[in-house]
């Protein structure tokens, strides 16, 4: 298991493909498609989510701005969130819930929530946190931005009881990404997150697909070990390279299908 960002990344024909954000062709592509077109990224060798963090701030050291990273993460979400409707015949059926944390995994959510809304689809935003906006510089501009967006409707669940209102009707999302908490969990989960966690459970149980960002909420993106509760998700997109947690036995189980989303860290910054 490599716990380092030392190897550098592998070349590929596919490595002058264009990042999401400027990938033109990326909302055409069902999951078989995605995956082929980030084969690249998907064939890199393992990272932890704590050297993840280091190539992510080594990136920004170099001139990547954080909120260029985080655009190109987003519309990789929504792109994964889009074809995982199609695949299981369900965009157009329901809404895509998107569960948002009040970090950059948030904002990761936030980004995807206004290119969905962009490509038509109807989106339930859910701010989980004590806060009225993101925390973080990228994240809150992110906000600025999505809550002006026509086609996305806001919703803010800052205590365990306005989560658990949302229970009703969550069957009939078409749709619902994680995007809570990211590489960082350590220990048990705090409310509102924790009531979050159980109602995506939920929307699992009543067959709706689950779409994780990054790692599901509760998953230890370096060693795979959940908490509980944790979100077991039908799909992850991850970002940069595989992430070690995932491909451990525990972490497979709960990840589902892996997709690899290149966001443009460079070489340099992966080299720790």
């Amino acid at each position: 298991m490599v716990s380092s960002s030392s190897t550098p990344a592998t070349q590929s024909p596919q490595a002058d493909l264009p990042l999401p954000a400027d990938d033109a062709a990326l909302f055409e592509l069902d999951l078989r498609g995605l995956r082929r077109r980030w084969a690249a990224a998907a064939a890199r060798s393992p990272i932890s989510g704590e050297a993840m963090v280091g190539a992510d701030r080594r990136a920004q050291a170099l001139g990547v701005p954080g909120e260029r990273l985080m655009e190109q993460a987003g519309t990789a979400v929504a792109a994964a969130a889009r074809a995982l409707a199609i695949d299981t015949d369900r965009w157009g059926s329901g809404p895509i819930v998107i569960f948002a944390g009040p970090g950059n995994n948030g904002g990761d959510g936030l980004v995807a929530a206004r290119k969905l809304a962009r490509i038509g689809a109807q989106v339930v935003l859910v701010l989980v946190a004590a806060e009225n906006r993101p925390r973080g510089r990228d994240a809150a501009r992110n906000w600025d931005r999505v809550v002006r967006e026509k086609g996305v409707t806001i919703v803010h669940a800052p205590v365990a009881r306005d989560v658990a209102m949302l229970a009703q009707g969550i069957d009939r999302a078409s749709v619902v990404v994680d995007a809570l908490l990211g590489t960082g969990v350590r220990g048990e989960l705090r409310e509102p997150i924790r009531s979050a966690v159980e109602l995506i459970r939920q929307a699992r149980a009543a067959m709706v697909p689950i779409l994780a960002v990054d790692t599901p909420t509760a998953v230890d993106a370096s060693s795979g070990q959940p908490s509980d509760p944790a979100v077991r998700a039908d799909l992850t997109i991850t970002f940069h390279r595989p992430k070690t947690g995932l491909l451990t036995k525990s972490g497979a189980a709960l990840a589902g299908r892996i997709l690899v989303a290149p966001i443009g860290i460079p070489q340099e910054a992966d080299r720790g």
